[in-house]
Parts: C-alpha cells; structure tokens; sequence
C-alpha cells in the first residue's frame, strides 16, 4: 500500500492506527440460520439474566477427543527472558471427553471424564447432575443442538424427571453457552500446557482443575441483552446482502 500511494511505511501505519485498522488481524463468524433465532436466544439471555425461583441453571456440553499429549523430550522452565518451553513432537496416549455443566450464578462445575459421548453418557451425565442437586430444586439445562442431546432415550427421561428442563441454543451460536468459556479456561491453563503419560493422568488433572474452580469459583455474568444482540445480527446480516454488490461494483 505505501508503494501504491507513494509514502512510507509509517505513513500507512498511522492511518490505519488513526482509524482502528487492523489488516493484520482476521475474525471467523458464522450467523445462525435458526428460524427460531429469536426465541431461542430471548429464552436463553433470560435464564442469565432473570433466573427463575427456586431453581439451578446450568450450562452443559461436552468437550471431546481430549487427547493425552507426551512430549518426546522434557520441557525447559521459564527463566528471566525466556519463556517456558516444550517440543513441537508428541506420543499419543489416547483421549477423553469431558462432561461438564457449569452453575451460571456460582461459577461451579460439575465434571465427569468419559471414553465416549454418545447419548448414554449424556444420559449418565444427566443422572448425575440428579444426584448432585438439592431435590427440590428445579434444574434447567441450556445445551447446543448435537444429536446426542435430543435423542428419544434423552426425550423420555426428562419426561420422567419433570424438574429437569433442557433449553436449546440456537443453531451455530456456541458464543450463548457459557460452558464454551469455561472450555476454554481449561483449556489454556491446564491442558494444553499439560504433559500427559496416559488418560488416567490427564482424567486426573481435569478433576484437580475442577476441584481448584469449585474451591474459588468465578462465575461469568451475562451483560447482554436479547433486543441488543439481535439488533446487532440484524447489522451484521444487512451488511452481509450489501456485501455482494459492493464487490461487484455495483455500490
């Protein structure tokens, strides 16, 4: 772009700083084609934001193929100028899925590691949360749309568990459930930064991690409302009809 226009580099740095340009940086999305986008994401924004009486919200999903990674060679500590360090190459030593449903107002998790995740052990995790809770609470379970989820077996027991009540994310919105956040917690303080000998260990490590969460638990709070959210989507999408004309010149 200098070369184009004629100028240094710098030049070209201070306007894109001027503007907040930053061509160095890129972002994914994906806007969701749920029909019942709206209603679905009004559901969910009012469970964090005006939860019911009487009642636990939890926000479940399942983080699989959790794989136990052991360095070909020890890693070096941190040091004055140098980060730590481990080696690029690995031994695979086999992998977990972890259960978890995060208490929005509390910051608890509760956590199973498990070979699979099929709809028996959603249906296992599920019995679990049972057990967990105060009876006399009612439970409401906010997932995303995997199959495992709204399987007919899953169907019939929340029929039998009235206090259990699944609320489902509209399609492509992962950024609705705040497990998704606490995935990512993990994920960078402890299992990426792990060195695993087997699954066992790994499957140990994740229920330390669990354990030192609950012990201090730092909740997420939702701050956005549903009516700013879908005004937002509502830019994004007109922005994208737009898009294909400006491209075309016709703008």
């Amino acid at each position: 772009m200098a070369k184009l226009c004629g100028v240094s580099k710098a030049s070209v740095q201070r306007v894109w700083h001027a503007n907040g340009l930053k061509p160095h940086l890129l972002r994914t999305f994906k806007p969701s084609k749920d029909p019942d986008f709206v209603s679905k994401l009004e559901d969910v924004v009012g469970l964090y934001m005006n939860p019911p009486e009487h009642a636990l919200v939890f926000c479940i999903d399942e983080k699989s193929q959790i794989q136990a990674l052991d360095r070909t060679q020890p890693g070096l500590p941190m040091k004055k100028g140098r980060a730590g360090t481990m080696t690029h190459d690995y031994k695979r030593h086999g992998t977990t899925t972890l259960f978890a449903a995060l208490d929005v107002l509390k910051g608890e998790v509760i956590g199973r590691c498990m070979p699979q995740h099929r709809h028996q052990e959603f249906l296992s995790f599920l019995k679990t949360i049972d057990r967990g809770t105060p009876r006399r609470l009612d439970i409401h379970c906010i997932a995303d749309n995997y199959a495992t989820h709204k399987k007919q077996e899953v169907k019939d027991w929340i029929a039998q568990h009235p206090r259990f009540h699944l609320h489902f994310i509209p399609t492509s919105s992962s950024w609705l459930n705040l497990v998704e956040r606490w995935f990512g917690k993990i994920t960078t303080d402890r299992i990426r930064r792990g060195v695993f000998t087997s699954v066992r260990q790994l499957e140990r490590a994740i229920y330390n991690y669990i354990e030192r969460n609950n012990a201090d638990p730092k909740p997420f709070v939702w701050t956005k409302s549903a009516k700013d959210i879908v005004s937002k989507v509502n830019r994004g999408r007109a922005a994208l009809k737009l898009l294909p004309a400006r491209q075309s010149g016709q703008l």
